[in-house]
């Protein structure tokens, strides 16, 4: 009953965010005398601000066709390389580029699509062959195309490296870090040529005892069965995937959007104030963050339940009580694979300490195989996208890969 009253209202919002445009246009059209009235542009522009909050979303391109290498530009191509059914690998193929480091990016399943990562991608096509886990929305994937938990995960990371081939570098951003970790032990133990030369982890989970955020108090304070209860809905018959259980990307995006609705608000509130002004390029600035943020995917039942059981609850990794399809998932069989650990000092998700524990975790990785950073004024978002990510973060992560190629 859930996701259909949010079907309901999303189609109401939809007529309404309709409407909203046209009035828009209509209060700034120089033909209507009203534009000219003291408070036409106020009206316009809330209107606007309403239409853009109020529109629907589906999910965004990476419009990524270009970068500059040694000041030259290079097309970019994006391919799909491997296909399975609950996502696929992507690869940006640089037009007459070759010899770079192969690098995959891992997007994290949670709520959001792989292109919230467009930054990420972007930073560093210069410097490196960049792949990454195009992962898909639940709710589009039918019943007869099985089930997708953690396992799995961990399975097509995996298959995902191995068709990339040996050399490769591994990068997960926040989520995945804790499967990118429990991949790479796993492939450590079976000495699989194609493990990768470095694993970067940027905010995860690894280990949520140290410095509890609120999303972690959030998954604590709670037993399962109230998440398998509360937040866990069937995909309504209009879409492919119905009749699977999921955990819904709306609510997902309501629980971040309520973390700091103050912020939300504000930059909302700071966006109307840019259209009264005709500074156009300043709201088209806040309207492109929420156009990604605001673009939200399903994910399975099972995959969300057991990562809120295994990674938040019950800390199985840190433990060394981690399973994976029966076997212990060892981080002492980690011996060769250079790890690198990045936290944002201002990170409200996945607190300090978090992702530093996968570093003691690698008992049996030499120092030197060991590095540590922390991004200095950087909150969670910071890390991997924006200014700090592209001067303060990215050149250590390229450095890294250098020295361990």
């Amino acid at each position: 009953m859930l996701y259909d009253a949010y079907e309901m209202q999303r189609s109401m919002l939809a007529g309404a965010s309709a409407m909203a445009t046209f009035g828009a246009d209509w209060m700034r059209n120089p033909a209507n005398p009203w534009s000219y009235v003291g408070g036409g542009q106020m009206v316009s522009s809330a209107l606007e601000v309403f239409a853009h909050a109020s529109a629907t979303r589906g999910k965004p391109a990476f419009g990524l066709t270009h970068t500059t290498i040694d000041g030259r530009e290079v097309a970019v191509h994006e391919e799909i390389v491997l296909q399975k059914p609950f996502g696929q690998l992507k690869r940006f193929r640089r037009e007459g580029v070759e010899g770079s480091p192969k690098l995959l990016i891992v997007a994290p399943m949670s709520g959001h699509f792989a292109t919230l990562l467009r930054g990420t991608v972007e930073r560093m096509l210069p410097t490196a062959e960049v792949y990454i886990t195009d992962w898909r929305d639940a709710k589009l994937v039918p019943l007869a195309d099985g089930r997708f938990d953690l396992d799995d995960y961990i399975d097509y990371l995996i298959a995902f490296m191995e068709e990339i081939g040996p050399g490769a570098h591994m990068l997960a951003v926040c989520q995945p870090s804790v499967p990118c970790y429990a991949a790479t032990a796993l492939m450590s133990a079976d000495a699989n040529p194609c493990r990768p030369r470095t694993l970067t982890m940027m905010g995860g989970p690894v280990d949520t005892r140290e410095a509890p955020t609120a999303v972690n108090t959030l998954a604590t304070e709670r037993p399962h069965a109230w998440f398998e209860q509360n937040v866990v809905v069937t995909v309504p018959m209009m879409y492919p995937g119905a009749g699977r259980k999921v955990y819904p990307g709306f609510l997902q995006l309501a629980g971040f959007m309520s973390m700091n609705l103050g912020n939300h608000m504000m930059s909302h509130w700071e966006m109307f104030k840019h259209l009264v002004q005709g500074d156009g390029e300043s709201a088209d600035a806040t309207k492109g963050f929420y156009e990604e943020y605001r673009s939200v995917c399903d994910m399975t039942a099972e995959f969300y339940l057991q990562t809120v059981d295994l990674v938040f609850q019950t800390h199985a990794l840190p433990k060394g009580e981690m399973m994976h399809r029966g076997r212990r998932v060892d981080p002492g069989a980690i011996t060769d694979v250079a790890v690198l650990a990045i936290e944002g000092e201002r990170d409200d998700i996945s607190g300090l300490g978090q992702t530093r524990a996968a570093l003691t975790l690698a008992t049996n990785l030499p120092d030197d195989k060991k590095r540590y950073l922390m991004a200095d004024g950087a909150g969670h978002y910071g890390i991997f996208n924006g200014s700090k990510w592209r001067n303060q973060v990215a050149p250590v992560v390229e450095e890294w890969m250098a020295a361990n190629a």
